[in-house]
């Protein structure tokens, strides 16, 4: 009893399939497992197995044409039994005229090529190989050779399973394969126990993070007036001037015109200091601690300088006192010194807000419309939404913008 071949679903979105060829010809027997066609979906080629024993009595769609899914693509029986009644029940196919070329290429394609002789060259190009689509495709994406497999297909043509059950034979010195060395290693951690310093930082941080509602804002500062100070500075300093000394002056000078800035947060109260006491951020062995410079906005660069080389070295050498690092109403976290161009820093409780500096690039700039090289200097200010308000930590940003850019300013 003769048995209908129709087009399978092969992926969840196909509606239709293309003939890409047929490995079996009407007349050739035929058992459950061969390949009949390749056929391609909206998704990729793929073999069209058989699951009928018998001989192929018709193909109803010519290689390179299309069917709908469930469309009649072949009939399948006993050999010499008549189907044309089971074809007129089953209904027309609506395959996709093919071409003439197309159709010739297909002939050419399908041609069976007489084997190959000792004398014929032992270079031939992949395009008069036999092989499926399928198979060639899978070949290129391993690097196989199809010069190497012998066909199990018609005529000797190559199909999917031989490409993926060939295995390659030793090759030669000149093309010695590379061999992956073995590496012996062995897994291994140490721990270290928590110090009372890191608990106390994750334990505050943590709380900010979570109880502050953080945002950001970023700045370009162009720094090459305020170098410039600071190579004239130097001349007459008792102390060696950084420019995160000019920061830490400059921010505190900034907080004295945006005492909103300089507040916290206290639940059913803002605070507002009237004095500035700047924390300035320095790693040590056991995490970061912040040493704080009290009434910054009343002291010189030279005196900010001194004093930030003080309670540093003190830190380092964990020799600070509760009131040098306690009491803080701002804080700045510079990672300038280590490359780092821009960054966010988490609020240190119980100030609204933190200013992280990055380091000094040189980046081209536009003066009097002609491009130069200006020195920029990333800055972000995170404020706690609670009590600084998007406007007020942006005019903060301007003011500090404005004095750095101009340093002359905060020595009047």
């Amino acid at each position: 009893m003769a048995e209908i071949i129709r087009m399978p679903k092969m992926s969840d979105t196909m509606t239709e399939g293309v003939i890409v060829s047929w490995l079996k010809q009407v007349g050739d027997d035929v058992k459950p497992g061969d390949i009949l066609a390749e056929v391609e979906t909206d998704k990729a080629t793929m073999e069209l197995e058989n699951y009928v024993k018998g001989t192929l009595l018709h193909i109803g769609i010519p290689a390179g044409g299309s069917v709908p899914v469930d469309a009649v693509i072949a009939v399948v029986g006993a050999r010499g039994e008549d189907i044309s009644a089971l074809l007129n029940n089953a209904g027309n196919t609506s395959a996709t005229p093919v071409s003439a070329e197309t159709k010739k290429e297909e002939q050419t394609t399908n041609k069976v090529e007489p084997p190959a002789t000792t004398n014929a060259p032992s270079a031939v190009s992949d395009s008069r190989i036999k092989a499926s689509p399928l198979a060639k495709k899978i070949a290129e994406e391993k690097g196989i050779d199809l010069q190497q497999i012998h066909g199990s297909g018609d005529g000797g043509r190559i199909v999917k399973k031989d490409v993926e059950t060939f295995a390659p034979a030793a090759t030669s010195k000149a093309e010695t394969a590379y061999q992956i060395p073995s590496v012996v290693g062995q897994e291994s951690y140490h721990e270290v126990a928590v110090s009372q310093m890191r608990k106390a930082i994750a334990r505050r941080l943590s709380e900010s993070k979570h109880t502050a509602p953080h945002f950001y804002l970023t700045m370009a500062i162009r720094m090459d007036k305020a170098l410039e100070a600071r190579k004239a500075m130097l001349e007459y300093s008792p102390v060696k001037i950084s420019v995160n000394d000019i920061i830490v002056k400059a921010v505190a000078t900034a907080l004295r015109k945006h005492p909103q800035v300089n507040s916290s947060w206290l639940g059913d109260k803002i605070r507002f200091n009237n004095h500035i006491h700047v924390g300035v951020a320095v790693a040590i062995d056991d995490g970061l601690i912040v040493p704080v410079v009290k009434f910054a906005d009343s002291k010189s660069i030279s005196h900010i300088s001194a004093e930030i080389k003080e309670l540093a070295g003190k830190a380092k050498n964990k020799k600070l006192q509760p009131t040098e690092f306690e009491g803080n109403t701002f804080t700045i976290s510079n990672l300038g010194m280590f490359g780092i161009e821009e960054f966010t820093a988490i609020i240190n409780p119980p100030d609204s807000g933190i200013l992280a500096v990055g380091t000094i690039t040189e980046t081209p700039v536009v003066d009097n419309g002609q491009i130069a090289i200006g020195q920029i200097m990333k800055v972000t200010l995170s404020c706690d939404h609670r009590s600084v308000d998007g406007a007020v930590g942006s005019a903060f940003l301007q003011t500090l913008k404005e004095l750095l850019e101009n340093p002359v300013k905060l020595l009047v």
